[in-house]
């Protein structure tokens, strides 16, 4: 292979590369995956999140309130912020994050505005779109969380900076 061949070949598969690593869809298939990976999703009691008394999250034995491998391992890998919400009555309250607050702490404990999103996971159906998170713009994607009975019982979000 000549090395224009081989640069050329280098520069598709970065494209490539580049193009999945900001594609809201494959990013939020890819944390889901992650989730799923771990177990079913299931509520059980409740934590403390930043002071906050909210139902508590499992993926299989791991508890997801304040545990951030799973969304930092996104950030990584896809340069992406990433949420795992949990329900709380009619909320949807961040326990899991790597968006930060415009103070620079992670943003667990607060809720999911009421927009498009919102109105979309609340009946179960995916939102993929344009959002504002906390103040900063963003190309997204959520998805509704389910238990085995079906019942929605959190959200997972990715954004990536517009």
């Amino acid at each position: 292979m000549s090395i224009l061949s081989r640069t050329a070949a280098a520069v598709l598969f970065v494209s490539v590369a580049a193009a999945h690593a900001y594609d809201p869809k494959a990013t939020i298939a890819d944390l889901d995956a992650r989730l799923a990976k771990i177990g079913a999703a299931r509520i059980d009691g409740t934590t403390d999140v930043a002071g906050k008394s909210v139902p508590t999250i499992y993926f299989g034995d791991r508890k997801i309130n304040n545990n951030d491998d799973v969304v930092d391992a996104i950030r990584k890998d896809h340069k992406a912020t990433a949420t795992v919400f949990v329900k709380d009555g009619e909320e949807f309250v961040r326990v899991s994050t790597n968006v930060l607050t415009p103070e620079g702490k992670r943003g667990v404990g607060t809720v999911l505005a009421r927009n498009a999103a919102y109105a979309a996971v609340s009946t179960g159906k995916q939102y993929g779109g344009p959002i504002d998170v906390l103040g900063t713009a963003f190309d997204s994607c959520y998805n509704p969380i389910k238990d085995g009975s079906g019942k929605i019982v959190g959200v997972s979000y990715i954004g990536h900076k517009k």
